[in-house]
């Protein structure tokens, strides 16, 4: 019940969004002219670019698999990840394809059961390190042009207030992962009381830092992979902007939207459309570029909320398949379809089995020795040698 409530409000939100953002008859007439106008051959441009971010994700996904020693053939892996994609964009909250891309994962690998949980875990979370590290980095280089432009357009909001919220949204992610860091780092989970929110998903977060700290160069391979895929996913927007000859009209004459101005926004959009106020973004993403496009880069207001549509649908386009792919794969072991409910649940049993929370000294059922998440996802798989290291690091 709780979960339809928070899709309806979203849903709410979406339409209540795009009413705003659309409801501009002379806007709409200028947007019909300016795809009319439209140099679809940088469309195609954009879909290589966010192929890009697919092939730079699913190499950071094989990367952490290997770590862990899960190894699928190709076609179960491409399926696997294709399938999350698809679901990540389509299911309200964003984390939907990681429930999905979970289960079928731990159909997959009955003996990396712990394994497979944390390579998913640790993929979601290299990402943001990765994110964070892009924003910081961009709106440190373009904090003058960010800060002291002028505001032009009276949209609701101004760049110094969405400045705000992204720097709340970082202060936020970062000070969640020092805390993560230095609660796994040492080991105080057994001062945390049982009710603690977030208890469950810390002590999943420190079992996937020991574990891949035990591999930094592959962890490095997986973090560079990550920033590839962001890089390429701004890419993939500044190609929508150049397919509607995006300029910057405040000079004489308009010069196309330069790519550091243009990739020093993409990070407050990527940031705030990540939290789920809307389904996928849509609306919010429109209205954020229409803010920070017209207000920073001089584009007019029709195309900067052009770009943000435009951009969508090229991810649409190439996450479709995943869709295609879901409704024909067949996980090992499983005889019919699953509700996305009945996934959530075993996944969230099995983190509580497979990857055991801190309990020093303690006894388990089965007369083993009972240790933390760490430990125990250890028992569960085979770690690469040094040597296995390198020769991994050499084929990966």
């Amino acid at each position: 019940m709780k979960k339809i409530l928070v899709t309806l409000i979203q849903l709410a939100v979406t339409i209540g969004l795009l009413i705003w953002v659309f409801h501009d008859h002379e806007q709409r007439d200028k947007m019909g002219k300016a795809l009319q106008a439209a140099d679809f051959r940088w469309v195609v441009a954009a879909i290589f670019a966010y192929v890009t971010v697919e092939i730079a994700a699913a190499i950071r996904w094989q990367i952490l698999l290997r770590v862990q020693g899960i190894r699928l053939n190709f076609f179960r892996l491409v399926g696997l990840f294709l399938i999350g994609m698809f679901y990540n964009q389509f299911l309200p909250g964003g984390t939907g394809g990681d429930i999905i891309k979970s289960y079928l994962l731990l159909k997959e690998t009955a003996h990396h059961k712990a394994g497979a949980l944390l390579a998913v875990v640790f993929d979601r979370l290299i990402g943001l390190v990765a994110l964070v590290t892009i924003t910081v980095t961009l709106i440190t280089l373009r904090f003058d042009l960010l800060w002291r432009t002028p505001v032009t357009v009276e949209s609701g909001f101004t760049p110094h207030q969405l400045l705000g919220v992204l720097g709340i949204l970082l202060s936020v992610s970062i000070a969640g992962l020092l805390i993560s860091f230095i609660v796994s780092g040492f080991n105080l989970f057994h001062l945390l009381p049982h009710k603690f929110p977030g208890r469950e998903k810390l002590i999943e977060i420190a079992a996937a830092y020991h574990l891949y700290a035990r591999h930094w160069l592959a962890s490095l391979l997986a973090f560079g992979a990550s920033l590839v895929a962001h890089l390429a996913t701004f890419t993939t927007f500044l190609f929508a902007a150049y397919a509607l000859h995006a300029e910057d009209i405040r000079k004489q004459p308009p010069v196309p939207v330069p790519a550091v101005d243009f990739f020093a926004v993409m990070p407050i959009e990527r940031t705030i459309t990540a939290v789920p106020i809307s389904l996928a973004g849509i609306g919010l993403r429109e209205k954020l570029l229409q803010v920070m496009l017209n207000n920073l880069c001089g584009v007019t207001v029709e195309k900067s909320k052009l770009i943000g549509s435009l951009g969508f649908l090229v991810i649409v386009i190439c996450c479709a398949p995943g869709g295609i792919v879901y409704f024909f794969y067949k996980p090992s072991g499983v005889a019919k379809r699953v509700r996305l409910r009945e996934m959530e649940r075993e996944v969230a049993t099995l983190e509580h089995e497979e990857i055991q929370e801190p309990e020093y000294g303690a006894n388990r059922t089965d007369g083993t020795r009972r240790t933390d998440r760490i430990a125990i996802a250890q028992t569960q798989h085979p770690h690469f040698s040094s040597v296995r290291q390198r020769d991994f690091c050499h084929d990966g």
